[in-house]
């Protein structure tokens, strides 16, 4: 590979060329809030229409950092049948995935005040990447001379999703097939263009300190092969049911904070920033910030939200 003339572009081919031998799904600090994107079983357990969009900007200020945007909306549709829709565009450098899948969830009581929800995701995504208008010092390099624009290529997962009022835990696989995206295939090989196969836990609880404060632990579990095992371990508290004060740390990456603000039972507005001190890039840039809104959409007195919900 021949050197480029910026030093975000070096970097984002590199990062590309990382993903075929480590994790490649897009990152969230606000994994508790958009659990839809990663664990299909969620679908429906809120028992309201939710919507919830959210935009990462990693590493602020180089060239070519990640961005990454998700909207997700899921509702109850029958008893124990909860369906929904997930959309996630996640770019780096030149290259831009994007994704969309139907989400549909089944859920059986295991207990008074306990679910089990096995969901189901499947979809469509593909990815661009305009290798041609990087700025070279050898122009003629024949590896960045054809842009790589893949076909429309299905992928679909699985997941559990296991739940009370004030516990969760999750085990999902959401993209069972390896597309490889140059030859628009599910073969799997080890160039840039491939998918890897990933495996996710999530986990969380809320603990009562006091009348007016509750303690939020969550971490969400990163799994797969060739690639270190990643995680997140994030505790929030929550001052009256309505301001989030938090602290993230992602193992051998970043660690940083979240705010939160539920402006009303349905309404919660959360932003994070975090700082990497575990890649070579922690020098030249600002950190990562996160920005997440979620609503909670009721239509019938049946559906009233438990004041407020914390999963």
């Amino acid at each position: 590979m021949k050197k480029l003339n910026e030093i975000g572009w070096i970097m984002a081919i590199i990062l590309c060329s990382a993903t075929a031998h480590g994790q490649q799904d897009a990152m969230f600090t606000h994994y508790m809030y958009n659990t839809l994107a990663v664990n299909p079983g969620y679908a429906g357990s809120r028992d309201a229409l939710t919507v919830t969009a959210l935009h990462r900007s990693q590493w602020v200020g180089f060239d070519g950092a990640p961005t990454t945007q998700t909207l997700t909306l899921h509702s109850p549709i029958a008893p124990k049948l909860g369906m929904g829709l997930s959309i996630v565009n996640d770019a780096i450098g030149p290259v831009k995935t994007t994704a969309a899948y139907i989400d549909i969830a089944y859920s059986i009581k295991v207990s008074e005040k306990a679910k089990l929800a096995f969901g189901l995701k499947g979809g469509i995504n593909f990815m661009q990447a305009n290798l041609s208008n990087l700025s070279l010092d050898n122009s003629g390099d024949a590896a960045f001379q054809q842009n790589i624009e893949s076909q429309l290529l299905p992928n679909f997962g699985f997941g559990m999703y296991y739940y009370q009022e004030k516990f969760y835990l999750g085990l999902s696989t959401p993209k069972l097939l390896e597309n490889n995206f140059e030859t628009n295939s599910t073969t799997s090989t080890t160039n840039i263009a491939s998918e890897k196969r990933h495996y996710f836990l999530i986990a969380g609880t809320v603990l009562e300190i006091s009348k007016n404060i509750d303690l939020k632990p969550t971490t969400f579990i990163k799994i797969t092969n060739s690639a270190p095992i990643e995680a997140d371990l994030t505790a929030s508290f929550i001052f009256n049911k309505k301001i989030l004060l938090g602290a993230m740390f992602r193992t051998g990456d970043a660690f940083g904070a979240l705010v939160g603000y539920n402006f009303t039972d349905q309404l919660h507005l959360g932003y994070s920033f975090d700082y990497s001190y575990g890649v070579k890039t922690f020098k030249y840039n600002q950190g990562s910030h996160e920005i997440m809104l979620t609503y909670d959409f009721i239509f019938n007195d049946a559906q009233k939200i438990r004041s407020p919900r914390h999963f």
